[in-house]
């Protein structure tokens, strides 16, 4: 499977995606490919371990079509989203896709979700790992 992890602004979240899964041994039977909105957030994920990496709004777009799971922060699919830099497009792009999201809540959107329990950062990336562990071997 292609998982493809999209992260702006520094890159630490999907830094600690992309660690999570090497740890849990999902380099061998799927492709980790980290796609930054900005140079500095693909760089931290390609230093996490992401087997290919690539920045900006034509990468989302692109990597978004060929992704089965796309994992990163909920504003991906929030135009305007992390300071401005998830385009309409990106949005429209992770939207769109086919492939399993999995999106990690954050008020720093101004949006909140109901239902979603209060958690750290740790422990979201935990259950984001699992959500896609289970998405990759649904029988395990």
């Amino acid at each position: 499977m292609r998982i493809l992890v999209i992260d702006g602004q520094s890159g630490r979240l999907g830094a600690q995606i992309i660690e999570g899964l090497l740890k849990a041994g999902v380099s061998g039977q799927h492709t980790l490919i980290a796609v930054g909105t900005n140079a500095l957030a693909t760089s931290g994920m390609i230093g996490a371990g992401a087997a290919q990496g690539a920045t900006g709004e034509n990468a989302v777009i692109v990597q978004s079509r060929q992704a089965d799971i796309i994992v990163g922060p909920i504003g991906l699919v929030l135009a305007d989203a992390m300071l401005g830099e998830i385009t309409p497009a990106m949005a429209a792009a992770v939207g769109r896709s086919n492939a399993a999201r999995v999106l990690i809540p954050s008020d720093r959107c101004s949006t909140r979700v109901v239902g979603v329990l209060p958690m750290t950062r740790r422990q979201q990336v935990d259950e984001a790992v699992r959500l896609i562990l289970q998405i990759c071997n649904p029988s395990a």
